[in-house]
């Protein structure tokens, strides 16, 4: 079993990742906001759902900016504006 099989996929742990992102950064905890953006990033791609991917990707893009990793955030806009690009990173 690989870790990517491992992550959880539903809507529920999804929106727990994604309220402890958006907890992260707004306390500026870039690091730990990236972690659980990531996830949720992972789950959307594994749901095939783009609009969520693009969403993640630019919340992804917008923490790696405030940590001043200025190709990171660009490759995740480069995935927002992609469609259905693979995970950058």
């Amino acid at each position: 079993m690989s870790a990517a099989s491992t992550l959880p996929c539903d809507i529920v742990s999804l929106r727990m990742s994604h309220c402890r992102a958006e907890h992260a950064a707004r306390e500026a905890q870039y690091h730990l906001a990236v972690l659980h953006y990531r996830t949720c990033l992972e789950a959307a791609e594994r749901r095939e759902d783009c609009r969520a991917v693009e969403f993640f990707a630019l919340k992804l893009a917008g923490c790696y900016d405030q940590m001043g990793l200025n190709a990171k955030a660009a490759s995740f806009r480069a995935l927002a504006g992609s469609g259905d690009a693979p995970l950058l990173g």
